[in-house]
């Protein structure tokens, strides 16, 4: 799945002047957001793990890729122009 935020999102404002980057709390809702649409009967209880490694610039598509666990919880990577730039750890309420 994948997701792109536009040059004009309001979270851009002020985060850079001059070279805007999307801030990671603005991937994250994006990452949770995919993840609602493919598992509509689950729900995140709980951040465990983020990791930011890349910028995204505004426009710029990224992949999101899930990955379920044993545990009931679910991995995350964010893929951006080839190049990971977030991973982490969801854990979710039992359906």
């Amino acid at each position: 799945m994948e997701f792109t935020i536009p040059q004009q999102h309001p979270a851009l404002a002020g985060h850079f002047p001059g070279r805007p980057i999307v801030p990671g709390v603005v991937v994250l809702d994006e990452v949770l957001a995919l993840l609602a649409r493919i598992e509509p009967a689950r729900r995140v209880s709980g951040i465990v793990s983020a990791k930011f490694t890349g910028i995204l610039a505004p426009g710029e598509a990224c992949r999101v890729e899930f990955e379920p666990r044993a545990d009931g919880g679910v991995r995350f990577i964010c893929v951006a122009a080839g190049r990971p730039i977030a991973s982490g750890l969801l854990a979710l309420l039992p359906p």
